[in-house]
């Protein structure tokens, strides 16, 4: 599943980030690696996605949380 479908305070693991060099790139530097557990913080449709990852708060564009294939854990 990607990343925009999982709704708010669930929890979940990076699965595939793509191929695109520039997007890998930009998206390891901010600590979204494959492999990383994070928590939807905030998912409200036409606005920034609020992500809780690596002891961090991130706000991601819609457009970015489509390129991120995730798979759900339950806490």
């Amino acid at each position: 599943m990607k990343l925009s479908e999982l709704a708010a305070n669930k929890h979940g693991t990076v699965k595939s980030l793509g191929r695109d060099e520039h997007f890998l790139n930009r998206i390891s530097s901010v600590g979204i690696t494959e492999g990383a557990v994070f928590q939807v913080v905030k998912n409200d449709r036409k606005m920034p996605m609020l992500i809780y990852v690596r002891e961090t708060l991130l706000a991601l564009n819609r457009k970015d949380c489509e390129k991120i294939e995730v798979s759900e854990v339950r806490v």
